[in-house]
């Protein structure tokens, strides 16, 4: 299971560094999710289900990052932390690194928990919990 979740989370990188780019394939990032899924924040808990409007969503978004000078989300690493034979945690540090105007690239390090369930060979997103991604913008002077 591991090696197939870092499969997962390589495509995922790569998606997010496509639609950084404007070249958004939207079916693709669907296709890393689940039929469902479950987030949580600082900002709630929502629920929400894989289909056009999460689409809708996902475009908007690379849109908002694109907008605040997004240019690059990077994979730091991957930790896996199984639960059972199908389903694990993986704990991904991420770096995001932001252009500003007049100024130096601003670079940040997060980490998001996402819950991954594989069945038939094929690791999905169905969750994931992350901290308080408004905050730690209007922390370092992006939003």
């Amino acid at each position: 299971m591991e090696a197939s979740v870092r499969k997962l989370f390589e495509r995922y990188e790569r998606s997010f560094k496509k639609s950084l780019g404007g070249d958004m394939d939207m079916d693709e990032v669907a296709s890393l999710y689940a039929s469902d899924f479950i987030a949580a924040s600082p900002a709630g808990v929502m629920t929400g289900k894989n289909d056009d409007q999460l689409k809708q969503v996902m475009a908007q978004g690379y849109a908002h990052y694109r907008a605040i000078g997004t240019k690059e989300m990077r994979i730091r690493n991957v930790r896996i932390s199984p639960v059972d034979e199908h389903h694990c945690v993986a704990h991904v540090a991420w770096t995001a690194t932001y252009v500003r105007k007049d100024r130096s690239d601003v670079v940040i390090d997060f980490d998001v928990h996402y819950f991954v369930q594989e069945l038939d060979g094929e690791p999905k997103v169905f969750g994931w919990v992350s901290g308080d991604e408004q905050a730690l913008l209007r922390k370092y002077g992006i939003t």
